[in-house]
């Protein structure tokens, strides 16, 4: 079932019924190069952190200082991966759900429900997927953070290897850095090589003037 209006009314029905509520969310599906990374976590039912939100609208800094409390308070968590092959040879959807989908079994204790923002996955638990749910309801809220503090470090660690692509700031999005790479420097192995024919095109039509 999908939630487009997910109020107050719905959560408390739903918080009402299950205890072992895991909540998932993906980071990274609109970057040119690196992985989707998806979490899934069940939280204690008491938990209540001051400031958990959708990680979009938080700095690295406060989301740092959020996941220690989030690992306090979690029964358990697991993290899924969709590389740049898997994204290239079965889109973004299909392996953003399939890292979903891996988020969930790796979790060590099996939910009675599962919470997505907006999508849904193959599953024989009971799940909702609710609109704008990495800013609606609380535990896809803390798996939006670990899962983008997860993919930041991963982007991070790739700039190292990578130094002229600007991924330590960019975390592999669009930017004139990371363009400026491209023309120079070429692709790398973990650019998403379907996210790169509008530029591969660009790159042609400049080569014809």
């Amino acid at each position: 079932m999908r939630y487009s209006l997910y109020n107050d009314q719905i959560k408390k029905e739903i918080h009402d019924k299950y205890k072992l509520i895991a909540g998932i969310d993906e980071v990274g599906r609109g970057p040119l190069a690196g992985p989707v990374v998806t979490c899934a976590v069940i939280m204690k039912s008491d938990s209540a952190i001051d400031g958990i939100t959708d990680s979009k609208k938080l700095s690295r800094k406060k989301m740092l200082n959020l996941k220690e409390k989030i690992l306090e308070d979690t029964i358990c968590y697991a993290y899924g991966y969709a590389n740049p092959r898997l994204i290239d040879r079965v889109n973004i959807k299909n392996a953003t759900h399939k890292a979903m989908e891996d988020a969930l079994n790796n979790l060590k204790i099996k939910p009675e429900i599962v919470l997505i923002d907006a999508e849904r996955i193959d599953t024989d638990i009971p799940q909702l997927n609710i609109v704008k749910g990495d800013l609606n309801e609380y535990v896809i809220s803390c798996a939006s953070i670990l899962a983008k503090i997860r993919r930041d470090d991963i982007m991070i660690n790739f700039s190292k290897l990578y130094p002229n692509y600007g991924f330590d700031t960019n975390m592999g999005y669009g930017t004139k850095k990371h363009y400026q790479g491209l023309e120079e420097y070429g692709e790398t192995s973990i650019h998403r090589q379907t996210f790169l024919r509008k530029f591969h095109e660009r790159q042609m039509t400049f080569d014809d003037l």
